[in-house]
């Protein structure tokens, strides 16, 4: 089990810079805007969406490199990727050439997306399956944390021009992690599935443990495997209806809880609830700890109550949060603690619920053949979703205050609670393939011709 903890951890390190990446923004969001001159639509568009649109990238195309080069050369890929993209935003001269680095970061967050949960489900005993995942999402929030209260820092010392060293400082835990993924070993399914190479994806399943009956595990995935080939279906077909409805579903939720526009415009929203500057920032280092504290507490109970029963609790925090940051903003009920205090409680439900689901849900409902490509489905439809919000975001913040923008992801939450009730199956503790056998279409059996002597 040691093993499987620490390529776990080394793998969702991964998920340490796609949380960093996608944070530290927020502290160049205004410094840029006033240096290069850019309207609403053009910072929206060049500055603050240009990464989720590489990520919209990354997740659509993230299954090829996932299948085809395997999960680890795939996440030694994503490290040069945020390495690149870190040092190339901090030495920017023009909007574009930030964008287009912006980009490259962004198309790593989205492969990451795909890859990382990818291989740890892969590896994962199903009764540990929720928390090793998990991981994955605390390093995403613990990234989160971290750029927040680097910016906040760095902000304190440096002042305006602090925000090429908030985006350049990603390069040292970027460079660290491409040189550690490589301890790590190939994914036994990938081996079995891709590879055919049994006696290689033999030799991992003994590391990960030495007492399993290692040759009828390995029977098990080659016979999950035969079904999907004598299916011979594709992706978007009746037989993987389930598994993609209900990806789509958690992914597009996941968005239209807000999560990502609190993210990226922490600072703004704080401002607009009439704090200071310096009094934005640290609400935003705030609201980052929270964030840590909830998934920490998510990834304690995912195994214990199943995501079911996280969702249905963090729904409710969702939709008190919401509710009340709407009011506080239609009465003017601003400048106080009210509203960081209500939304230190949303980010609470979201990471014990979503935000510790997500990663964990999407790479367990779809079978070991095609299960690179429905992540790859899942994350594509988060970060679309994602960067669509975030790139109206500035207008709509220009055009409304902060109430109707609230009251309107309140309602997505409440359309959620139904998804959950009527449609979201309970995955806690279910191997991989009795999953596939539970979520998957069969092929009914084709009729057979009547004999003449029936007749």
């Amino acid at each position: 089990m040691f093993r499987i903890i620490q390529w776990s951890i080394t793998v969702a390190l991964a998920g340490f810079l796609f949380g960093f990446d996608t944070a530290v923004i927020s502290g160049a969001d205004k410094p840029i805007q006033t240096l290069w001159g850019l309207s609403d639509l053009q910072h929206g568009l060049l500055i603050m969406s240009m990464a989720l649109w590489g990520t919209v990238v990354g997740a659509i195309g993230g299954n090829w490199p996932t299948d085809r080069l395997g999960r680890r050369a795939t996440l030694v890929l994503i490290g040069i990727l945020y390495l690149g993209s870190a040092l190339g935003s901090a030495l920017s001269t023009d909007p574009y050439w930030f964008s287009f680095f912006r980009l490259i970061g962004g198309i790593g967050v989205g492969i990451s997306s795909v890859a990382a949960p990818t291989y740890i489900s892969e590896i994962a005993p199903a009764k540990h399956r929720g928390a090793l995942v998990g991981l994955y999402q605390f390093n995403i929030v613990f990234g989160i944390l971290m750029a927040f209260v680097s910016n906040f820092v760095l902000g304190s010392l440096l002042g305006e021009g602090a925000w090429r060293w908030m985006l350049g400082i990603e390069a040292v835990p970027a460079l660290l992690y491409t040189l550690m993924i490589y301890r790590v070993p190939k994914s036994p399914r990938w081996l079995i599935l891709k590879r055919n190479d049994i006696e290689g994806a033999s030799e991992v399943l003994r590391k990960i443990d030495p007492d399993a009956d290692v040759d009828r595990e390995i029977a098990t995935i080659r016979a999950a495997e035969t079904s999907e080939q004598k299916a011979h279906a594709p992706f978007f077909s009746g037989r993987y209806r389930l598994p993609i409805l209900l990806a789509f579903l958690i992914a597009f939720f996941n968005q239209l809880s807000g999560i990502n526009f609190i993210i990226y415009y922490a600072p703004r929203v704080f401002e607009a609830a009439e704090l200071g500057n310096s009094a934005a920032l640290l609400s935003s280092a705030g609201i980052g700890l929270v964030n840590l504290v909830f998934t920490m507490a998510g990834m304690a109970l995912i195994d214990r109550l199943g995501r079911r029963t996280l969702l249905y609790i963090g729904s409710v925090g969702y939709l008190v949060s919401l509710v009340l940051i709407s009011r506080a903003f239609f009465l003017g009920n601003l400048g106080g603690l009210e509203v960081p205090l209500l939304l230190g409680l949303f980010i609470a439900a979201h990471a014990i619920s979503q935000g510790a689901i997500i990663w964990v849900f999407i790479a367990e409902v779809f079978p070991n053949h095609v299960r690179a490509r429905g992540q790859s489905f899942g994350s594509s439809v988060h970060w679309i979703c994602a960067a669509l919000i975030t790139l109206v975001m500035p207008w709509v913040l220009g055009t409304f205050n902060g109430g109707p923008v609230f009251a309107f992801f309140a309602v997505m939450m409440a359309l959620q609670v139904l998804f959950v009730k009527f449609l979201m199956p309970e995955t806690k503790g279910v191997s991989l393939e009795d999953l596939q056998q539970r979520l998957v279409r069969e092929p009914k059996p084709k009729a057979q011709p009547a004999s003449a002597g029936s007749r």
